[in-house]
């Protein structure tokens, strides 16, 4: 496991944003800063649960996203926001955590 980045949900606007249609979302590149800051302002609808959409998480890179996600409380089953990346996120001690595989998703089903 790997960190990656840590996800801020605002309902701001902010500089760079992503739009991700398909899951109601709009990010910002948590590439952009030496920090590894990701932005997230979810969509009126967006069909997530409270925790995700108003707690902050961290994101960690695993091998084996199925195998990482047996006996855990998933709170996001997998999905695929961009092309090559399958994540999940899950709750631990109270907070949301985000679990990303890099894949070949053309498989994937969004």
């Amino acid at each position: 496991m790997k960190y990656s980045h840590l996800g801020i949900p605002t309902t701001e606007s902010f500089e760079g944003e992503i739009d991700i249609p398909h899951l109601q979302l709009t990010v910002s590149d948590h590439l952009n800063n030496p920090y590894g800051i990701q932005w997230m302002r979810f969509w009126p609808d967006a069909p997530y649960p409270e925790l995700v959409k108003t707690v902050p998480h961290a994101a960690f890179e695993v091998d084996d996203l199925v195998a990482e996600l047996k006996g855990k409380n998933v709170l996001i089953a997998p999905n695929s926001p961009s092309d090559g990346l399958l994540v999940a996120f899950i709750e631990v001690n109270g907070a949301p955590v985000e679990l990303m595989q890099y894949v070949n998703t053309s498989k994937i089903s969004r």
